[in-house]
């Protein structure tokens, strides 16, 4: 959204009424994707046999239905009050400023929900991950400029995937405290099928292929303001190799998740001063 917002910014004003209708929008989808997908790895086992050792702060679901915090009744409702909510505000903006934001829309909630539900249940089929990065990269990002502008740019969409890259980062290096936990349950993410060793080697290349991207953009003709965004690759870096030394041990694990979370903040926040800069 950040990056979305200062393409668009670096185009002319922004309306920040629909920015902020677009910010709401995409956050109830955002709750409602992590309620119901409590219930669902709930019902499935994933959450529940996650071993005290393997749990961290980014990973093991939510955990409100196995600690109790929540009913599944509550649960629901706040997957199903938050779902609307989206749709609501996602209509409001297709009707009365931009129609071609319905399709981003409907793609959008499809993968919220179906990335854990059935029949799909795309974080089960080793599908989750390339679902996340593009709904968390591209998806997002030129959304939220097309609200703005009617239209999506050939340098936003291009540095929108270095972003989708890092998120499905992040997302691959929660799946390793989980690996056992999702194993049991049938919940066959790429960590699981890969085993935690090929898995993190698969981490550095994805954030290899990020920053990569990264640095090519201006020379696909895209501002090279976005070279900004390299603030990011030390934190990336160090994620990389302290995962690639300790794939087994959770507790190892969690300062690389903090890392590479990082580097995707500083990512979003360098390329989008990048295109208000240039």
């Amino acid at each position: 959204m950040l990056l979305g917002a200062c393409a668009a910014a670096a185009e002319g004003p922004i309306a920040w009424g629909w920015l902020g209708l677009t910010v709401a929008g995409i956050l109830a989808i955002e709750v409602a994707k992590n309620a119901s997908g409590e219930v669902f790895d709930f019902d499935s086992g994933a959450d529940l046999a996650v071993a005290p050792e393997d749990r961290s702060p980014f990973s093991g679901g939510k955990r409100v239905l196995v600690d109790g915090l929540l009913s599944r009744g509550q649960t629901w409702a706040i997957a199903a009050g938050a779902y609307a909510l989206g749709i609501a505000l996602g209509l409001c903006i297709a009707l009365a400023r931009e129609r071609a934001v319905l399709w981003l829309g409907l793609a959008g909630i499809a993968c919220a929900f179906l990335y854990h539900a059935p029949p799909a249940r795309l974080s089960y089929r080793g599908l989750g991950e390339a679902a996340v990065g593009i709904c968390y990269g591209p998806l997002i990002a030129c959304g939220t400029f097309l609200v703005q502008r009617g239209t999506v740019t050939r340098s936003l969409l291009l540095a929108s995937l270095p972003l989708g890259l890092l998120v499905a980062a992040f997302l691959w290096i929660n799946e390793f405290p989980d690996a056992r936990a999702d194993a049991t349950a049938g919940k066959r993410t790429l960590v699981v099928r890969l085993g935690r060793t090929g898995a993190s080697r698969a981490f550095a290349w994805i954030v290899g292929a990020a920053f990569a991207t990264l640095a090519s953009l201006p020379l696909l003709g895209a501002p090279r303001g976005l070279w900004l965004g390299l603030l990011g690759l030390p934190a990336g870096i160090r994620a990389a190799r302290t995962l690639l030394r300790h794939p087994e041990e959770t507790a190892r694990i969690v300062p690389a998740q903090k890392a590479i979370l990082l580097s995707f903040v500083l990512v979003a926040a360098g390329s989008g001063a990048g295109f208000l800069l240039r």
